[in-house]
């Protein structure tokens, strides 16, 4: 049975990431003009190429970065970004974050953004092979298109970058028996 976790298994570091960056949703100032930016981004197989190359770079990075690893539910004390504004000065301020993305041919702002329209396409398509599942009002069936044509090789960045230190958590895959 595919659960949400699995959903986004190809997104690990860019949750790793978006974890330390709170997510760009809510009642604050810039909110609507974020939601608005992610989901109007129209995902492409150049801006997939960058970001696949950004993520790569940026894997070696995250090893040992605080709440790369954090379990549904916990973030780590600096998750305080609001904005993508924000959540991209967050990310700059981490050594050598800036670099690894630039590398790849992309912005922080870019790669932030591409984070969050994937995870939010991912979600739109998982919504969508549900029973009597809709696709959300703010998601580009373009993207979702796009998101399902090219899942096989998200879950596979998401593996290959996936930190060592970060064991998957076996209780996701497999229904717990009753004890």
């Amino acid at each position: 049975m595919l659960s949400l976790q699995r959903i986004d298994a190809a997104l690990m570091i860019a949750a790793g990431l978006a974890l330390m960056v709170a997510p760009p949703l809510g009642a604050q100032t810039g909110a609507d003009r974020d939601a608005r930016e992610i989901s109007s981004y129209q995902l492409t197989d150049a801006g997939l190429a960058k970001y696949s190359q950004a993520t790569r770079n940026l894997a070696p990075l995250m090893k040992g970065v605080s709440g790369n690893c954090a379990k549904d539910g916990e973030s780590d004390d600096g998750g305080d970004a609001k904005t993508l504004d924000q959540s991209v000065a967050k990310l700059d301020g981490i050594a050598g974050i800036r670099a690894a993305i630039q590398s790849a041919g992309m912005t922080t702002r870019e790669y932030v953004v591409f984070t969050w329209s994937i995870f939010q396409t991912g979600m739109a398509a998982w919504a969508l092979d549900q029973p009597g599942g809709k696709l959300p009002a703010d998601v580009a069936m373009e993207n979702v298109t796009f998101y399902r044509q090219h899942e096989a090789a998200l879950r596979k960045l998401g593996e290959d970058t996936k930190p060592a230190d970060c064991g998957e958590d076996e209780q996701d895959s497999v229904e717990q028996e009753p004890q």
